[in-house]
């Protein structure tokens, strides 16, 4: 029987699998933000080590920042001290920041897709619960802990077993006034909140591969309300044609190769 996507994904980011132990497993891209990094590079400083590879992050800031007018100005210390820590520690390890000021700074599950850092067969993990919103670019990705966030800016890597698959169909097409949302809630409301425990969910159909990258990203984003570890879509030209052109996206003849491999998942 041939392998679904999410198994081809995995096998190609084992780094070393011990029989009975998790698998070291290889993380392409982690975003960070202000919220779950501060303890991780904590972590690294009492270590004395620095990020394996700087390459493989990209930072901004997203949870603290004011709803006011004046959205700079952050009076809650708290929040404020966030901030400033996570622009201190992409400074200094010359880390992909984007800041208040930068044109591109924004919610970093957004950020990711339209900047073209988020492609088909990759891995990425984001110390945030829905990080599985990439998935919508045929990508594998989830949400890690701040220790996990510690280790995979150490290492390049993290410790997991591989996950239980799941494959959903939606036939047909959504009705007029049918979104993205409603038709996860009503997966949600048929398997539960723990439907999927310990799955990666393949969203499959007619109904899918008429959906926007904007309204996979909604379906994928909220594969954690059942239960699963993440949700993910097959890329399709809809795929190629969002990503194509962005500024992380390859170029030229690299983006013929790039897109002849993610046709092979």
């Amino acid at each position: 029987m041939g392998k679904n996507i999410i198994e081809k994904i995995w096998d190609t980011h084992v780094v070393s699998q011990q029989e009975g132990h998790p698998a070291i497993f290889a993380i392409d891209l982690m975003l960070l933000h202000e919220v779950t990094s501060a303890q991780a590079f904590q972590l690294l400083e009492e270590r004395g080590l620095a990020p394996a590879d700087t390459g493989r992050l990209l930072a901004t800031v997203d949870h603290s920042i004011p709803t006011r007018k004046n959205r700079f100005q952050i009076f809650d210390e708290a929040a404020k001290n966030q901030v400033e820590t996570l622009r201190t520690n992409a400074n200094r390890h010359n880390i992909r920041f984007y800041d208040f000021e930068s044109g591109n700074q924004g919610i970093v599950h957004v950020i990711g897709p339209e900047l073209g850092a988020t492609h088909p067969g990759i891995t990425i993990v984001c110390g945030d619960s829905h990080t599985s919103t990439h998935g919508a670019f045929g990508a594998l990705s989830f949400g890690i802990g701040t220790s996990e966030v510690g280790h995979v800016l150490a290492t390049g890597c993290l410790l997991q077993r591989k996950p239980k698959t799941m494959r959903v169909n939606f036939r047909g097409t959504p009705r007029s006034g049918v979104y993205a949302k409603d038709v996860i809630l009503r997966l949600i409301s048929e398997i539960g909140i723990g439907g999927a425990n310990g799955h990666v969910i393949e969203y499959a159909g007619e109904a899918i591969r008429s959906m926007s990258m904007e309204e996979r990203m909604t379906v994928c984003n909220m594969s954690i309300e059942c239960g699963a570890r993440a949700g993910l879509v097959a890329p399709d030209e809809t795929t190629f044609a969002y990503i194509k052109n962005r500024p992380f996206a390859p170029k030229d003849e690299d983006w013929e190769r790039a897109v002849a491999y993610w046709k092979s998942f």
